[in-house]
C-alpha cells in the first residue's frame, strides 16, 4: 500500500496520434459561408484555420467522433509500436459523443479489434484529456505492466445550426461558429518505463475552481419530448466569452504555480509550456504572461486546429514529444470554462 502523501506513480507515454477531418477551413472561407467580415474573425479570435466533420455547404456529416478517434488511436498504436491486443483499457473523454449508448469508447474498442478490454467514457470539456490521464494512472497502478489507451475528441460542429442568418447573431453566439473545430487525439500509456518510452507524466492536477460561479459554457442535450413540448433550449451551444477572458488567465496562473510547487521545479528548469488552448489571440496573451522573463518554448496548436475540446492536450503532446531531448521538462495547462476546472500535469523526458 502506498504511504500517505506519497506521489502517485508516473504515467509513461509510449506514443501519440491525432486526427483532423478534411481540409483546413480558413477565415475567408468561413466568413464567406457565414456572411460575416473575415477581419472580425482574425482580430477577435486569432484562429487561422479549423477542420469540420460536417460539410459547410450542406450540413451533412462526413466524419463521426468514432471515425476520428479510431484514426488517432491507430496512429498512436503505430507510433508506440504496440499491438491493439496489448491494450487492457480505453479511457475516452468527450463532450460530444456520437450517441448516449453505445458509448463511443466501446465502439472504438470494436473498431480497433480489442476484445476483453475495459472501456470508460468521460463526459467532459477541455480538461477531459487530463481527467482521462488521471483515470489511466489509477488503472495502471493496479496493473503497471499493461498498456492503456487515452483518447480525447470532439465533433463540435454537430451542434451548430448552419441554416440560420448569422448576421442576426450576437457576438456571444457567433463566437462558437469561428472558435471551435473538430478532431481527436490518442496516447498509448504504461505504468512502467518501456524501451522507446517518450516521456512520463508525473504530477497531475484536475480540480474544480468555480464554486458559486455560473458556467462559462453550456452544451445542451435534449430529446424528442423536449422538442415537442418546446422546452428545448433555443441555442444548443452558448458561451460567456467575457467571463472566459477574465477567468481563464487567472486559473492558468494558479495551475502553473500549483504544478511547479508539486513537482518542486524552479521555473527556470522548465523547457516547454503547453498553454490553455482557447482561441489563437487569447492563447498568445496567456502564453506571454505565463512565461514572462523565462525561456519557455510554447507548444500550441489552436490557431491551426481551432478549439477541438478534449483533443487539444493530446494534439499538443503529439507536437511536444518529437521536440523533447533527454531530461527536458514541460508544463501542460488546461482550463475548462464549463464549470471552471483547472487541469494539467508535468512532463519529463527520460535521461539519456
Amino acid at each position: 500500500m502506498r504511504p500517505p502523501g506519497a506521489c502517485p506513480p508516473p504515467v509513461h507515454l509510449l506514443g501519440t496520434g491525432t486526427a483532423l477531418p478534411g481540409e483546413p477551413v480558413g477565415n475567408d472561407r468561413l466568413a464567406d459561408r457565414l456572411g460575416i467580415p473575415s477581419a472580425w474573425v482574425e482580430t477577435f479570435i486569432g484562429t487561422r484555420t479549423r477542420h469540420f466533420a460536417v460539410d459547410l455547404d450542406t450540413g451533412r456529416a462526413r466524419w463521426t467522433l468514432e471515425d476520428l478517434c479510431t484514426d488517432a488511436a491507430d496512429r498512436a498504436l503505430a507510433n508506440s509500436g504496440a499491438d491493439p491486443s496489448e491494450v487492457g483499457f480505453i479511457v475516452l473523454a468527450t463532450a460530444t459523443p456520437d450517441a448516449l449508448m453505445p458509448s463511443t469508447a466501446a465502439l472504438l474498442a470494436d473498431r480497433l479489434g480489442i476484445q476483453g478490454a475495459a472501456a470508460y467514457q468521460l463526459q467532459s470539456g477541455c480538461g477531459g484529456a487530463v481527467q482521462a490521464f488521471a483515470v489511466a494512472r489509477a488503472l495502471l497502478s493496479l496493473g503497471p505492466a499493461g498498456l492503456g489507451l487515452v483518447v480525447g475528441g470532439d465533433v463540435c460542429s454537430k451542434h451548430l445550426d448552419l441554416g440560420q442568418d448569422f448576421r442576426d447573431l450576437p457576438p456571444a453566439a457567433l463566437v462558437n461558429y469561428v472558435l471551435f473545430g473538430d478532431g481527436a487525439g490518442a496516447a498509448v500509456v504504461s505504468g512502467r518505463p518501456r524501451p522507446g518510452a517518450r516521456a512520463a507524466l508525473t504530477h497531475l492536477e484536475h480540480r474544480l475552481a468555480g464554486l458559486g460561479l455560473p458556467p462559462g459554457q453550456r452544451v445542451e442535450w435534449f430529446g424528442a419530448a423536449d422538442l415537442r413540448s418546446g422546452t428545448a433550449p433555443r441555442t444548443p451551444v452558448s458561451e460567456d466569452y467575457k467571463a472566459v477572458e477574465q477567468r481563464v488567465p487567472q486559473l492558468a496562473r494558479e495551475l502553473r504555480d500549483a504544478l511547479l510547487t508539486a513537482a518542486d521545479w524552479p521555473p527556470e528548469t522548465v523547457d516547454y509550456l503547453l498553454p490553455p488552448q482557447l482561441g489563437g489571440r487569447m492563447t498568445e496573451r496567456i502564453t506571454s504572461e505565463l512565461g514572462r522573463g523565462l525561456e519557455w518554448e510554447p507548444v500550441s496548436c489552436v490557431a491551426e486546429t481551432g478549439n477541438t475540446g478534449n483533443a487539444l492536450v493530446l494534439h499538443q503532446l503529439d507536437r511536444l514529444l518529437p521536440l523533447l531531448t533527454p531530461a527536458q521538462r514541460a508544463l501542460v495547462l488546461s482550463v475548462e470554462s464549463s464549470k471552471w476546472i483547472r487541469a494539467g500535469f508535468t512532463v519529463e523526458a527520460p535521461d539519456a
